[in-house]
């Protein structure tokens, strides 16, 4: 058995499978065995036209805002060698993201990764007659873009992916044939696609082993769902390994 604080542990990884490899590497140096079970896949827009209605005028703007790594990924991708106006990061994955491709003096809350956290930034107190744009997938929550319109600001979005529920085979997975010692969750609608995907095989997932997720709405949501243990580790990678560890090792 492999030596480590997850040493036995199977934990169940939920990211988009391009984004899970850095959790999964944790859980294993960690002497776990994680488990790759996508709740949310990542999918290009068939229709990008109203993309590039906004991404196209980005020099009319004064703010673009990225709400997540994977924005950052697929709009850059969309845009080579644009010139973007000051930039904004929800969270610190996506202010990481932007730096990596070259972005400096980028503007994001300390600590939470959210809307909130951002628009209570000094830097969006005064925005009366500015434009922003905001770079995220189809649909999402509204609250940046309602909150910044309510002060004057001019908001557009350029979406440019869309998040699906993956399909799922009617033959229940080899790992599910027994309970996962930990899941991890990083969305509210992650969580609800995950319990659409298990229920047919284990309808007391949720009863059968702890959670842990990203906020305190997807542990608030879990909790809905009749979950009986939801820990907030946090929004990234390193702090969701560092909870299952300190988790583990305090149940020894």
């Amino acid at each position: 058995m492999s030596a480590g604080p997850l040493a036995g542990r199977r934990v169940l990884v939920t990211r988009p499978r391009e984004q899970a490899s850095t959790l999964a590497e944790s859980i294993r140096g960690a002497g776990g065995e994680a488990i790759l079970f996508p709740a949310i896949e990542i999918e290009p827009l068939a229709d990008l036209r109203p993309f590039y209605r906004a991404a196209d005028r980005l020099k009319e703007f004064d703010l673009a805002i990225f709400v997540s790594p994977t924005a950052v990924r697929m709009a850059l991708g969309l845009l080579p060698g644009r010139t973007f106006p000051p930039v904004a990061a929800v969270g610190a994955g996506s202010k990481r993201e932007l730096e990596r491709r070259g972005f400096t003096g980028v503007i994001h809350p300390q600590g939470e990764a959210d809307s909130e956290a951002l628009l209570a930034l000094p830097e969006f107190g005064e925005v009366a007659g500015k434009g922003i744009v905001v770079f995220r997938g189809e649909g999402g929550r509204e609250l940046l873009g309602e909150t910044l319109t309510a002060r004057g600001a001019r908001v557009e979005y350029a979406e440019c992916y869309r998040r699906a529920r993956p399909a799922v085979s009617a033959t229940e997975p080899a790992w599910a044939r027994n309970a996962v010692d930990a899941v991890t969750v990083s969305s509210s609608e992650g969580l609800a696609n995950l319990d659409a995907m298990l229920r047919p095989w284990r309808r007391d997932w949720l009863q059968e082993s702890p959670l842990f997720v990203s906020h305190a709405r997807v542990a608030a949501e879990a909790a809905r769902l009749g979950a009986r243990e939801a820990i907030v580790s946090g929004p990234g990678d390193a702090e969701t390994a560092r909870a299952l560890i300190a988790y583990f090792r305090a149940a020894k």
